[in-house]
Parts: structure tokens; C-alpha cells; sequence
């Protein structure tokens, strides 16, 4: 089994009560503890916006912290899950993704999905067209992707993009090229597009929910023609582990405490159901994991909302769980 975990970067409000001074040497220490426990990979989220409402605090950028961390780590492998392909230009996206391949000497994850806040683009100002018009989009930004990381000189002409003569220089690091986890469940057309170009894959909420979409994948694979079993498909949980059944009531206790005046007493209480089916003690984590296990799950990417206060549960679950 394979392991990742997030960086607190405030858009689940993980940074809460932190000065903002003090953002990025917590990011870098939780990074740095991430890396040094084991963790196959670490993981940013896309958004500007905080979830589940709105706020005023901190979002770090996606890419930016890329950077960052593709400097400032040296084995972990970085991700995001996952970026919003209406955000930036393909081609550009492209780039940015091929010179930190390079900075981090093959390091990198190109998670991409159609995007879905919708609160953002209207506060941003990007077109939120239609869920087809989104995915139709997502398809082309993967061609375009691949052609721009594996060719010399590119020529596209798509119905939502074009390009005349595109040079991608430095190629990625990696090859044929950067590994692509295309996110998203939607069974028409997502996971058709994650069937024909994803090395990886990311969706589901339930074990139950996964095997469907599993079956859907599949489906998809056969029709376009390629090899389901080669690509790794994932799932995200949030979980607080703890060595007692006491200190997990009461970490699950203070996370929600400590964002119940900013989000509300209701989404306060939907806080709590997120976080507590999968949060445990290592033995009871290990025995909530078997389900997804059997489901098919071969890479689970986790959030520890509270791994920007204590650490502890990130390295508990590496030592005694995921080891």
C-alpha cells in the first residue's frame, strides 16, 4: 500500500491561529515531517477560497508552494489535489510543471481535474460554464500537456484551445512524462478522459462508492482500449489518529472548537461527521482502512487537520500504520 499526506495550507482552515509569519515555517516543518516519516508523497490543494464556507483566512496558492517545497525537500514527491485546470492556461500550466519537474529532479505529480468551486471563479472572475464545456476543456489541457512535455514543437487545434508553434524547454525530468492523476468521479465523461491519458486516479467517498466507479473506469478502458490494471487508482480520508480512544475524542473535539466560530455551529457538526469515521487509535484506523483495501484502493492520500498544531497523529499513523 502506498501513502500520502496533506500540507496544511489554510483551505481547510489548518492554519487557524497561526500567525501569518509563522505560515510558512510550519508548512516547511510539516513538510519536512512528512519526508522524514516515511509518506510516499505530500499534497496541496488548488483553491483561493476556504472550504466549507468562505472566509477571511489564508489560501496558499497551489504552484507556488510547488516551488517552494520542490526546494526545500529532497526525496518526498509533490502533488496537488488537485489543480483546477480553469485556472491557468494549459500551456502555461505545462511549463510551470516541466521547470519544477526539473528543480525537484523528477519529483513532481500533476494532479489535474475540471474544477468545481464555483464561489471562486465568480469571485476571480473565470467562466463557469457548464460541467461538459469544464470536462471538454480538462481533455484538451491533458493533450496539450503531454504533447508540450514529450515534443519538440506543438500545433493544437482544439475547440477551447489553441497553439501555434509551443515550445516546452526544459522537458520534464521524468519520462515518457510527469505522471498525470486525473481527479474526479463523474462517470460519463471524467472518468472517460482519466481511462484514456491517467496514470493515476482519484475519486469516491465510500468503499461502496469506489468499487462502482472502479467498475465505470474499467468499463471506460475497454471501450478507448487501454490497460485498467495499470492505472493506480486512490482515494483521499481525513482522519485524526491518536494512541487512545480519549485523545482522539478530544483532538476531534478542539479541531472543531477551533473553527466553530468561523464556520458556524452547522458546519461545525458536519466537520465532526468528516472526521470522525476514519480518526482512531492506529489499531482501529488499520481495521477502518481494511474495507477500502478490499474495495481496491491502492494509494490512500490523508489529511490530518490538525498536523499544523502536533504532529503526532501524521507520524503515529506512518509508524504504526502505514509501516
Amino acid at each position: 500500500m502506498r501513502y500520502g499526506a496533506f500540507l496544511p495550507q489554510g483551505w481547510r482552515l489548518d492554519l487557524v491561529g497561526i500567525d501569518r509569519s509563522d505560515h510558512w515555517p510550519t508548512m516547511s516543518r510539516v513538510a519536512d515531517t512528512i519526508e522524514a516519516a516515511g509518506y510516499e508523497s505530500l499534497w496541496v490543494y488548488d483553491h483561493f477560497h476556504t472550504v466549507p464556507v468562505p472566509t477571511q483566512e489564508v489560501t496558499y496558492e497551489a504552484w507556488t508552494l510547488m516551488a517552494a517545497l520542490g526546494a526545500t525537500t529532497s526525496s518526498v514527491r509533490l502533488g496537488q489535489m488537485c489543480t483546477c485546470n480553469s485556472y491557468r492556461p494549459p500551456a502555461y500550466l505545462a511549463k510551470v510543471a516541466a521547470s519544477i519537474d526539473v528543480i525537484t529532479n523528477g519529483r513532481l505529480e500533476m494532479g489535474i481535474g475540471a474544477g468545481w468551486y464555483e464561489h471562486e471563479y465568480t469571485g476571480y472572475g473565470y467562466p463557469f460554464p457548464k460541467p461538459s464545456v469544464r470536462i471538454g476543456q480538462l481533455r484538451e489541457a491533458v493533450e496539450i500537456m503531454r504533447a508540450l512535455w514529450t515534443e519538440d514543437e506543438v500545433d493544437y487545434d482544439g475547440e477551447f484551445y489553441k497553439l501555434d508553434g509551443a515550445i516546452c524547454s526544459p522537458k520534464p525530468v521524468q519520462e515518457p512524462h510527469i505522471p498525470l492523476w486525473i481527479a474526479g468521479g463523474g462517470e460519463k465523461l471524467t472518468l472517460r478522459v482519466a481511462a484514456k491519458y491517467a496514470n493515476y486516479t482519484n475519486f469516491a467517498s465510500t468503499p461502496e462508492e469506489f468499487i462502482h466507479k472502479s467498475d465505470i473506469l474499467a468499463a471506460h478502458c475497454t471501450d478507448v482500449g487501454t490497460d485498467f490494471s495499470a492505472i493506480v487508482r486512490s482515494t483521499n480520508l481525513t482522519m485524526i489518529c491518536a494512541p487512545t480512544e480519549a485523545e482522539v475524542s478530544d483532538r476531534i473535539d478542539e479541531t472543531v472548537s477551533r473553527l466553530a466560530p468561523l464556520i458556524g455551529d452547522e458546519a461545525g457538526a458536519s466537520l465532526r461527521r468528516l472526521v470522525t469515521p476514519m480518526s482512531g487509535t492506529p489499531e482501529q484506523i488499520s481495521e477502518k482502512l481494511r474495507p477500502w483495501v478490499d474495495a481496491g484502493v491502492e494509494y490512500f492520500i490523508i489529511n490530518f487537520p490538525d498536523a499544523a498544531y502536533d504532529t503526532g497523529g501524521l507520524e503515529l499513523f506512518a509508524k504504526e500504520v502505514a509501516d
